[in-house]
């Protein structure tokens, strides 16, 4: 059992190709991961997650886990890995994001938040401590720190208050580790989260007091919460210059490919985003060519495969004309099948922005792709 470590391999200006490893296996960086909320990526087995989507490493969501199927359940089985059987490594949010988004009434004090279920009305509270033990008994090789994440826009004096609570949670959430042994026998891995609204002294006094912690990743949040896309990558440029170089970088909830390819750009190593499945499942494809809307009637005749722009099983094998059918037809095939092009395409593109990292080709590369990915087909 030994803590997780990373190995920076190469850089191409600020973009970065590193290795993660952990108790339940490497992964190669700039990496995407699947958005598993309760315990499965919507729509996909997790033999496809491995064999077609080839990801690395998935998240569980700790608020609905906690709901459903509740912290005795994953205990009895030993930990979500063996409840779900994804053995490779699980990174477990804090719940903080969803108790703030989705409970119906939510009260946040210096102990923490006390919320309601969107489920059933129950009351629960989370503090860092409850929120450490919730995390444990999951069992995931990473697990993020319990913070406040502000709306956007938020006044400075909020954004303020808000970032030094995070920060006294953060130090609560140390002081609970320090005092509980890993679960499950392997190595649990704390990631502090940058707060700070979009205020620049904030975010360096935020990233300062993070990288103070000397966990062995961190995360930069609260972006990608509705500010202007440009001020998304000004802030992310901005909390890399001050968050350390020997750690792994951790973009919380981003985004669009081009957004991944933007931010690797600037430094970031890890990504997630309900986007794949989410936009998926609504018909809305990301390729190697641009975006689909496979409802659209022009796709109906169309036979070629869905994307011949890289390897895939599923992306290579099934028609348009076939899965605009799936989806007109409301066949539940279309979902998934919508699904895996999705995330096997995030997965393909952080593999070959690696790919050109190492080959010193990766900000030629970028320039020339962005436009045909943005493009509508």
């Amino acid at each position: 059992m030994s803590a997780l470590t990373f190995q920076l391999q190469h850089t191409e200006s600020k973009a970065r190709a590193a290795k993660i490893t952990t108790d339940h296996g490497e992964i190669l960086t700039p990496i995407f991961m699947p958005v598993g909320t309760v315990g499965s990526v919507k729509a996909v087995t997790q033999q496809q997650l491995n064999n077609d989507v080839k990801a690395q490493i998935i998240l569980g969501n700790t608020y609905h886990l906690y709901l459903r199927p509740g912290i005795e359940i994953l205990e009895a089985a030993g930990g979500l890995h063996q409840f779900n059987g994804w053995h490779k490594p699980i990174l477990t949010d804090s719940g903080g994001y969803q108790v703030f988004s989705l409970a119906a009434k939510r009260k946040i004090t210096e102990e923490g938040v006390m919320f309601q279920s969107h489920i059933d009305g129950s009351k629960h509270l989370f503090s860092p401590e409850k929120v450490m033990d919730i995390e444990r008994s999951i069992g995931a090789d990473i697990i993020m720190a319990f913070d406040e994440c502000p709306p956007y826009p938020s006044d400075y004096k909020y954004a303020k208050k808000s970032m030094e609570l995070t920060h006294r949670w953060l130090q609560r959430c140390v002081n609970k580790l320090a005092e509980t042994p890993d679960k499950y026998g392997y190595s649990q891995n704390l990631f502090p989260i940058v707060q700070g609204s979009t205020y620049k002294d904030l975010r360096k006094a935020s990233c300062e007091f993070v990288s103070n912690t000397n966990a062995v990743g961190n995360a930069i949040g609260g972006l990608s919460v509705g500010e202007p896309i440009e001020m998304m990558y000004e802030f992310t440029d901005y909390c890399c210059e001050y968050l350390p170089t020997n750690k792994p970088r951790y973009l919380m909830g981003v985004g669009t490919p081009w957004d991944i390819l933007e931010c690797i750009a600037l430094g970031i190593d890890m990504f997630d985003c309900v986007m794949p499945t989410r936009n998926g499942r609504n018909g809305m494809l990301f390729t190697t060519q641009g975006v689909i809307n496979i409802k659209n009637k022009k796709w109906a005749t169309d036979f070629s495969p869905i994307d011949k722009g890289f390897d895939s099983e599923i992306s290579n094998y099934y028609t348009k004309a076939y899965l605009r059918h799936l989806f007109v037809a409301n066949e539940i095939l279309g979902l998934q099948l919508a699904s895996l092009q999705n995330l096997s395409f995030y997965l393909w593109l952080v593999g070959e922005a690696r790919k050109q990292i190492l080959q010193n080709n990766f900000t030629n590369w970028k320039n020339d792709i962005l436009p045909v990915l943005k493009q509508r087909l």
